[in-house]
């Protein structure tokens, strides 16, 4: 019987790359108003290739893509587009649709929650803060709490050991194939992948099941318990 469902954070909760993209691109244009000389497309593009090397969380972006373009970094440049970032990032942080009732519906249901996510500590809670869903989560396993990701096994078991369940008895979501569909299912978690925040055109993730809306979890979960013994309510 299923008791408890996992959530990647990013791509599954949260349209990150569609904030990221707007935050990169307000950072970019304030440091052309502050004095960068570079086209608005070009440096957007450097800085998304820049992410690719140095991860998608990489603090100090900016400053080594001015190191690397200029041979130093102008304080005044630097300073306009962390505020660019900062501004368009708070505004633009928005969950997928259907998050909070699916949420509803599951907790009503009697399952537990959880998240693991590759990002950092602070980073998790103040999106889960910003966006209500802090009170939600019975555990949230971050980068900082194994120095593991995804797909290695010990963020997944973290989660299972605070959550007190077998990996039978969990359902893991989320959008990135290869470290969220891979890391569960080679513990026997059941594998949802999330359709809809898919940013590599996955062709075949491999998931026991497939998402389109984050809603198709309740189908998903009754789907599993209907079949995993007598006395569960489909």
């Amino acid at each position: 019987m299923i008791k408890a469902v996992i959530f990647d954070l990013d791509n599954t909760l949260v349209d990150f790359m569609r904030v990221k993209r707007r935050a990169v691109e307000a950072a970019v244009e304030a440091m052309i108003d502050a004095g960068l000389n570079t086209p608005k497309e070009k440096m957007t593009e450097q800085i998304f290739k820049m992410y690719g090397r140095e991860g998608i969380e990489d603090q100090l972006v900016f400053d080594k893509m001015l190191v690397e373009e200029y041979g130093e970094i102008d304080y005044r440049i630097l300073a306009a587009g962390i505020l660019g970032y900062r501004r368009a990032k708070e505004g633009s942080m928005v969950l997928y649709p259907h998050v909070k009732l699916t949420i509803s519906k599951l907790i009503q249901k009697g399952l537990r929650l959880a998240i693991v996510s590759d990002a950092p500590r602070l980073s998790v809670w103040l999106r889960l803060v910003s966006l209500g869903l802090d009170v939600f989560f019975d555990t949230v396993v971050t980068f900082d709490d194994t120095g593991f990701r995804k797909p290695d096994p010990h963020p997944f078991r973290r989660a299972l050991e605070k959550l007190e369940i077998k990996p039978e008895e969990a359902v893991m979501i989320g959008d990135w194939a290869e470290r969220d569909i891979v890391g569960a299912k080679g513990l026997g978690i059941k594998t949802v992948f999330a359709r809809y925040g898919d940013d590599f055109n996955t062709k075949d993730p491999g998931a026991d099941f497939e998402a389109t809306d984050v809603v198709q979890l309740l189908e998903v979960v009754d789907k599993l318990n209907a079949v995993s013994g007598p006395g569960v309510t489909p």
